[in-house]
């Protein structure tokens, strides 16, 4: 099986245990998108969806962010973690869209990158969620399972994880992979206690065989158990 076989495989696998990944932060329109990211930042989209749930609802435009002073938005977010320098940025963030973009966040790449705390990944999942542009954002599950399964190298940075996710992947595929990748390892192959015993992935997977002690690995079928998501649906 060469490299572009075995991505095939485990894209259709992942389509099978998850033929519904979506993006999981809340949101209806692309400046809240920005926002929700910004936040989900070293913390659980579990969480933002907590805070931003009275958040959205309180502020609606950038607008709204700079009509309050900085230490009512740092209260108004302060159960996510970083709660100062993200309120800090969200500010600015929006100081630029109004002066720069007309209150609208903008569509490129090059310039959500620009604004602060937006990074790389964060504006991944922007133009891919929100403007329908192909991406592949790499957080902290999409790298664990790239690595784990040999998509990529231990010590490859989250760029260059990236580059070879796009290159192995067909372009069509670039944000639902993202989206499985992510469902695949928030809820299967946890960083921590990854269920490699029901894994439909186990043969391509060195640390999931290491784990498993001999005579308990049992071969599975091509059609692994659905895992049980919180909140779906």
């Amino acid at each position: 099986m060469n490299a572009k076989q075995k991505m095939r495989h485990i894209l259709d696998t992942l389509a099978e245990m998850f033929p519904d990944a979506h993006c999981e932060l809340r949101h209806s329109n692309p400046f809240e998108l920005t926002i929700a990211v910004l936040l989900s930042a070293q913390c659980t989209d579990e969480t933002v969806n907590k805070v931003t749930v009275s958040l959205f609802e309180k502020y609606k435009k950038p607008e709204d962010y700079l009509a309050v002073p900085l230490e009512e938005l740092e209260q108004d977010i302060r159960r996510i973690g970083l709660f100062r320098s993200k309120a800090s940025n969200i500010q600015k963030l929006c100081r630029i869209v109004i002066d720069k973009y007309d209150g609208d966040v903008p569509s490129k790449h090059e310039q959500l990158t620009e604004l602060p705390g937006v990074g790389r990944k964060t504006a991944n999942v922007v133009v891919s969620n929100a403007f329908g542009v192909p991406a592949i954002a790499v957080d902290t599950h999409v790298e664990r399972v790239s690595k784990r399964l040999a998509l990529a190298k231990p010590d490859d940075t989250v760029l260059e994880v990236e580059k070879k996710l796009m290159k192995l992947v067909p372009m069509d595929e670039w944000t639902l992979t993202h989206h499985r990748l992510i469902f695949f390892g928030r809820y299967h192959c946890k960083a921590q206690n990854p269920q490699c015993p029901i894994c439909p992935l186990l043969d391509l997977c060195k640390e999931g065989q290491k784990r498993m002690k001999p005579g308990i690995v049992k071969k599975t079928k091509n059609k692994a158990m659905k895992p049980k998501i919180a909140n779906e649906g």
